[in-house]
């Protein structure tokens, strides 16, 4: 069975835990190395038994940590090319990097991993859909839109964790300089809490059992208004949270287990 930590979330930081029991795997490293390697020891979790670090782009919010892990553990590190090239993660050994291409899997010590390629102003940005051959989880955070196409992608998750990332009249009345603003709500910038009810519904009538937002903005969201959001949205359209579907917020500074 796959299960999936959010440890860190949100615009100052994103990194995530997937782990099968016996195969784990790292998901962003956009904090210290100290913070990350503090989060896994906290679960229980050795940081030792990593077999990898999966990168989904360049931005520091999710590669702070990267260069530092991958070093102390001798870790590959998996990205597309465009990240691999943009990244600014020190020194990594060329065994360690390993090249992804969207919507080719590959095989991590019997997980599977499905890059996809997301709307964000980033060099060839990605995210991940990992299955064991019974359910399939996925990260989908700094994505601008959703068009059908990415939907295709997500659709089937049994859980994701799944960007709300701000409230659009916070972002527009709130003090960011007009470019980031206009940056925030472009096709390539972040999806609203919004556009992510709307993606959480249809989600869950493709079959979604447990939703997480993630990637809040911590100057235009506050989490009860991107969770109620959602939550409207759902009970609106007759789905039963807390029996259909689990839906909850990623901690910005702690560890966030799916509820079960």
């Amino acid at each position: 069975m796959l299960e999936l930590y959010s440890l860190i979330s949100g615009s100052s930081g994103n990194c995530s835990l997937l782990t099968n029991g016996k195969t784990s795997i790292l998901i962003d490293c956009g904090t210290s190395g100290k913070r990350a390697f503090a989060a896994l020891e906290g679960l229980g979790f050795s940081p030792q038994k990593l077999a990898a670090i999966l990168v989904t782009h360049e931005h520091d919010d999710h590669t702070r940590g990267v260069g530092i892990m991958a070093r102390k553990l001798k870790l590959p590190v998996y990205a597309t090319e465009g990240t691999h090239r943009n990244m600014k993660v020190g020194v990594i050994d060329d065994a360690q990097r390993r090249l992804v291409s969207p919507d080719i899997t590959y095989d991590i010590d019997g997980i599977g991993v499905t890059p996809f390629t997301i709307p964000h102003d980033a060099s060839d940005p990605c995210g991940y859909s990992f299955t064991d051959g019974a359910d399939k989880v996925t990260i989908a955070t700094d994505i601008g839109h959703m068009p059908d196409s990415l939907f295709s992608r997500i659709s089937g998750s049994k859980s994701i964790i799944l960007e709300s990332n701000h409230d659009i009249d916070m972002l527009r009345m709130g003090g960011y300089p007009y470019p980031l603003k206009q940056r925030i709500l472009s096709d390539h910038g972040h999806l609203s809490n919004a556009a992510a009810a709307k993606t959480a519904l249809r989600l869950v009538n493709c079959g979604t059992e447990h939703i997480m937002l993630g990637h809040l903005s911590n100057n235009n969201n506050l989490p009860e208004i991107a969770q109620m959001e959602t939550f409207n949205m759902l009970t609106d359209n007759g789905v039963r949270v807390g029996i259909d579907v689990t839906l909850q917020i990623a901690a910005r500074y702690s560890v966030t287990a799916f509820a079960k």
